[in-house]
């Protein structure tokens, strides 16, 4: 008999919810991205809690109405102390009255947790032995060295990322100079597919961590030069292309200082496939095992959760 596994995740700029069942099967998935106001470049805390609270509930109504055994959910941004942002308090308190109702363990994960683990689902186990994980997103670029601790628990170290501007922030910062609605990941990333010429921006990396503001300036400058005649196509694949250059030189130098055997991309920016595309020719050079989400998955959403509830409650037996 299935038993069956509720996620919620009420991150930043998406409201979602899934379950997946004890085969760790997708049975239904819903998800909302939050408003954005055209030519804005972001949401403040109050207005994201807000957008959830109003959400959240007609996504739960757009599941199937099956047993839940068990609920994960994410109540923070990273496992570590003070890691607070109120927009996941919406998310974990649906789950905690829920898991309270229905009687059911409820399982509280970091959101990059939460991302790993959508990463993880189609191999249907966790690895045991350290692997690197690079989260690239609106809000985060990151690599983490990561030990799994047995109860949906990471134990994680930071060893590089970037100093300054995250990676989906300077494809936002060029989508909307270039008039493109947030968040602008999508959009620039078919302005890039048109085209595979392109005029070199920087990649600025040193002692593994990067430095996206030194050619998000260079971009805007080109824009701010260019005014009205700037090739939107171009600047894109050299948007995508420098984040790519940056990622493969911060990698390289980490791998140089862990011994690992394998690398798991997540976050939204992942789901770019130039990047992707990059990161799979990347690690097969390296002997890499590279491990992401389908695209659809590694944005934000609440797979990931529903997938650890249903691995640590399974694996219990």
């Amino acid at each position: 008999m299935k038993r069956y596994y509720l996620g919620i995740d009420t991150s930043c700029y998406t409201t979602s919810c899934a379950i997946v069942d004890s085969d760790f099967h997708i049975v239904g998935e819903a998800r909302k991205i939050l408003e954005v106001k055209l030519g804005e470049r972001g949401l403040q805390q109050s207005n994201m809690v807000f957008q959830h609270t109003k959400a959240l509930p007609k996504l739960m109504s757009e599941l199937p109405q099956v047993p839940i055994s068990g609920i994960g959910v994410s109540g923070f941004p990273r496992r570590e102390e003070r890691s607070y942002m109120p927009a996941f308090m919406v998310g974990l308190g649906q789950g905690q009255t829920l898991s309270h109702l229905m009687n059911v363990p409820l399982h509280i994960f970091a959101h990059q947790e939460n991302h790993i683990l959508a990463a993880l689902r189609d191999l249907a186990h966790i690895p045991t032995d350290p692997f690197l994980a690079l989260h690239l997103s609106g809000g985060t670029t990151e690599l983490v060295y990561c030990h799994y601790q047995g109860e949906g628990i990471f134990e994680s170290q930071i060893v590089g990322g970037s100093k300054d501007l995250q990676g989906g922030q300077y494809v936002d910062r060029i989508g909307v100079a270039l008039g493109l609605p947030f968040p602008a990941g999508k959009h620039l990333e078919a302005l890039a597919l048109q085209t595979t010429e392109y005029e070199p921006l920087p990649s600025s990396v040193k002692d593994g961590w990067i430095s996206f503001a030194g050619p998000c300036s260079a971009a805007m400058r080109r824009i701010n030069n260019a005014m009205s005649d700037i090739d939107k196509s171009k600047l894109a694949r050299a948007v995508f292309t420098s984040i790519g250059n940056a990622l493969e030189k911060m990698i390289t130098y980490h791998t140089k200082e862990k011994s690992v055997r394998a690398l798991i991309a997540v976050g939204g920016v992942m789901s770019n496939s130039l990047l992707r595309k990059r990161m799979e020719t990347y690690c097969k050079r390296n002997h890499l095992q590279l491990h992401v989400a389908q695209p659809q998955f590694s944005v934000d959403n609440a797979t990931g959760n529903a997938f650890g509830a249903a691995y640590l409650q399974e694996s219990r037996g």
